[in-house]
């Protein structure tokens, strides 16, 4: 296989077959070594955090196959923490949607004037460009289409798949008797027919959740959830 690209939490690989292979790794994204999963930069490395990341990655992966939910999973190997996928396009350089249910993080840093911490959101999508020099900016869906990154069509269907999926998320786990406030998404178009599937991850590196008051990390979260 060949190597193509060194990520923040997963390196890439392209197989002879076409398809491709995410390692996952144990860094997460976070500032001064606090968890953050808006965050655009590694912040810290908890062991075990690649291999929980892609248990409950492959976990929701496949509950979005059986939905009928496009995705790039193609199958996963726990054991070498790598994930097979498809090939897919990105939009630009990359964006990451952010379906929030909370006032928490960014949100409440940028409009505290006028949210409480905690309020409650109704699956408030954002997206922004994938771009650690400018900090991530967020983008409207007419600057997406005026920059050629992606139509509006096409925006319309990222945030239905957004709020659909994540409506998923949520569901799994309030089983667990857990709340979540914000998830982060990644997409890309896929197939023949550049059809828009997720791509990247679902795992608690992409998500806040609480359970009560109670923040639950990343690794507990995946225990939680994955608990027979």
């Amino acid at each position: 296989m060949e190597f193509v690209y060194k990520g923040k939490t997963k390196d890439v690989y392209k197989l002879e077959d076409g398809n491709y292979l995410l390692k996952f790794k144990d860094d997460v994204t976070g500032e001064n070594g606090v968890f953050d999963p808006g965050a655009n930069t590694v912040g810290l490395s908890i062991e075990g955090a690649g291999k929980a990341g892609l248990r409950l990655t492959t976990f929701f992966f496949k509950k979005m196959n059986e939905k009928g939910i496009p995705t790039h999973f193609v199958d996963s190997d726990i054991d070498n923490n790598t994930m097979t996928v498809l090939p897919a396009s990105l939009f630009g350089k990359g964006v990451e949607v952010i379906c929030r249910y909370r006032a928490v993080g960014s949100f409440l840093r940028r409009y505290g004037m006028y949210a409480e911490e905690g309020q409650k959101l109704d699956s408030y999508v954002e997206v922004t460009l994938k771009d650690d020099d400018r900090n991530d900016p967020l983008i409207t869906d007419e600057a997406l289409e005026m920059l050629g990154i992606m139509t509006k069509e096409e925006y319309k269907v990222l945030v239905d798949l957004t709020k659909e999926i994540g409506a998923v998320v949520k569901e799994e786990l309030a089983k667990k008797d857990l709340e979540l406030y914000d998830i982060k998404f990644e997409f890309g178009r896929v197939g023949e027919d550049n059809h828009i599937a997720l791509i990247d991850e679902i795992s608690g590196g992409n998500m806040r959740a609480f359970m009560g008051d109670e923040y639950i990390e990343p690794l507990k979260l995946e225990q939680i959830m994955l608990k027979d």
